[in-house]
């Protein structure tokens, strides 16, 4: 499975954290960047990986920032994206299961590394629900035609 990664400056060393931990799990991984910790525009990297994701280049993306706020604010602009902002293993749990997240984003300034890692393969081990929730999803998607 294709999974893309993309940081700014204040995430960059979750982001290779992450990238390391998911090649290690035989994920093959696209990192969009940042590849320094010099100061960067968050949203570039935010629409780089959301058009990734929504062309089917990779099946989920996984953005960092400090906080995850920006990140998730800026990918959630682009057609096709259902980005979550989840801190915690079971919010990336219902984020799938409810929501169909295609896009997990963390906030590097205060998640730890292993905290991260739980979230991260929860989210990518969780499956979407459908059902009632498959409604709820199609009216997000209808918002964005």
């Amino acid at each position: 499975m294709k999974i893309a990664l993309a940081s700014d400056h204040a995430a960059y060393d979750m982001k290779e954290y992450i990238r390391e931990y998911l090649k290690n799990k035989n994920y093959e991984v696209i990192d969009l960047g940042t590849y320094s910790k010099e100061s960067t525009d968050y949203p570039d990297y935010a629409k780089k990986l959301g058009e990734v994701v929504n062309k089917g280049e990779a099946k989920f993306g996984i953005l960092m920032c400090g906080t995850g706020i920006g990140m998730s604010i800026a990918v959630n602009k682009v057609n096709g994206i259902r980005g979550a902002l989840c801190l915690y293993p079971d919010m990336a749990k219902l984020a799938r299961q409810h929501n169909n997240a295609n896009v997990l984003v963390l906030g590097g300034r205060i998640m730890g590394p292993d905290l991260a890692q739980w979230t991260v393969d929860t989210f990518l081990e969780t499956d979407f629900e459908g059902g009632r929730h498959e409604r709820r999803v199609n009216k997000i998607k209808n918002m964005e035609e």
